[in-house]
């Protein structure tokens, strides 16, 4: 079931445009009414229903993706010690970089903004680097300092591949017998509503025990689903048939994908209605965000197996990009709004050129992060004689 000789272009692909999507999602989450750590005075609900098109599904893809692209590693690479430090090495050395230097001008303005809090960028870093617990809110909890922010990603994604190795070292042949097993379960269109029918049971036995925190720690509900979608992953790339048999569902599933969603817009509209009708169906509007999570993962799978499993001159240099724009992203996003707020300019200009900005920004970090060596290090980047000359397989890349 190894596929190691194939080049999976397409994985590559799919990881640039979601972490484009990525980006783009986190500019929108400045100008809705949901929680996040700066808002703009003109924060409304209205772009929430076009937000809850990539939401349910767009990480749990990329954790799908980073199984995948870690199992194709181990297979050419082994699982080895050194191995394993390198893997750690590309993954820890940005998280602590990152905490320390990327996401304390997200938490500064975040207080500044949410908590009326008045001293200098400075005097704020001391607080940060303290672990000082004083910025609270009623019913909230109070902001814990030093934080990841965006980067839990990176957290999660270490442990994960932790589990993975160790797994891999007790049991050699665990990926190739859970690959078995999956392809046995989903024959036909059971691949599209058994995997549906497990992400249901876990989000409604679950989600309201652990509501996620991006904590890590008794984060279990996102442990299941994310944990789970990088074993899939992993175990995809063991089985040259899977990807096949997301592209045979994909239209099936991309309409499944599209009437979840606009189930889960009008859903709330109706339960608003009372609180019976709230308490009584809720469950529903779990079991359609679990619908349009797995069949848009298997769309966009079998999209992109059908028509992006191929190479592009530009397609390695986007894809050792996605880990520094990753990075510095958030920052640069809450860095702009606060730069562009007292102008005053309309959502419907300052939004799309917040978005613009913050791409070309970011990949220009990358496009300096590249040239340095010890930038490289923290930014998750292979060291430059290892990279002189961009990979040409879509297999490796996939997994920083």
């Amino acid at each position: 079931m190894h596929t190691l000789s194939q080049r999976q272009y397409f994985l590559d692909w799919l990881r640039i445009g979601a972490f484009a999507l990525l980006v783009l999602y986190h500019v929108g989450m400045y100008y809705v009414s949901w929680t996040w750590h700066v808002k703009s005075p003109d924060a409304s609900t209205a772009l929430e229903p076009f937000m809850r098109l990539s939401s349910p599904w767009r990480l749990s893809l990329l954790f799908l993706i980073s199984g995948a692209a870690t199992s194709y590693m181990l297979l050419r690479d082994g699982t080895t010690a050194r191995w394993f430090g390198g893997r750690s090495k590309r993954l820890l050395w940005p998280l602590l970089f990152g905490m320390a230097v990327i996401v304390p001008p997200q938490s500064y303005f975040e207080v500044v903004q949410q908590h009326g809090y008045g001293g200098s960028y400075v005097d704020f870093l001391q607080l940060y680097f303290s672990g000082h617990a004083g910025f609270c809110k009623p019913g909230s909890g109070c902001l814990i300092l030093p934080t990841w922010n965006h980067l839990w990603f990176v957290a999660y994604l270490f442990v994960y591949t932790a589990v993975l190795w160790a797994l891999l070292r007790l049991w050699p042949r665990a990926l190739d017998a859970i690959a078995t097993g999956l392809a046995r379960m989903q024959r036909g269109t059971a691949g599209l509503w058994a995997p549906i029918a497990v992400l249901a049971l876990l989000r409604v036995a679950l989600i309201d025990r652990f509501p996620p925190s991006h904590a890590l720690w008794g984060d279990w509900y996102l442990h299941a689903i994310y944990l789970g979608l990088f074993v899939v992953g992993a175990a995809w790339a063991r089985d040259s048939q899977a990807w096949l048999r997301c592209a045979e569902l994909r239209w099936s599933a991309l309409a499944v994908a599209l009437a979840a969603w606009g189930a889960m817009i009008v859903l709330p509209l109706w339960l608003a209605t009372t609180p019976e009708a709230r308490a009584q169906w809720t469950w529903l509007g779990r079991t359609m965000f679990a619908a349009m999570q797995w069949s848009a993962i298997v769309a966009a799978v079998g999209f992109a197996r059908v028509h992006l499993n191929r190479d592009h001159r530009w397609r390695a240099t986007l894809a050792e990009s996605v880990f520094p724009v990753y990075i510095a992203h958030q920052t640069l996003i809450v860095l702009f709004a606060m730069g562009f707020k007292p102008l005053r300019w309309p959502p419907a200009i300052e939004g799309p050129l917040l978005a613009a900005l913050t791409l070309v920004a970011s990949f220009g970090v990358y496009l300096v992060v590249r040239r340095v060596d010890w930038l490289r290090t923290v930014f998750g980047l292979a060291a430059a004689a290892r990279t002189a000359t961009p990979p040409r397989s879509g297999v490796p890349v996939s997994a920083r």
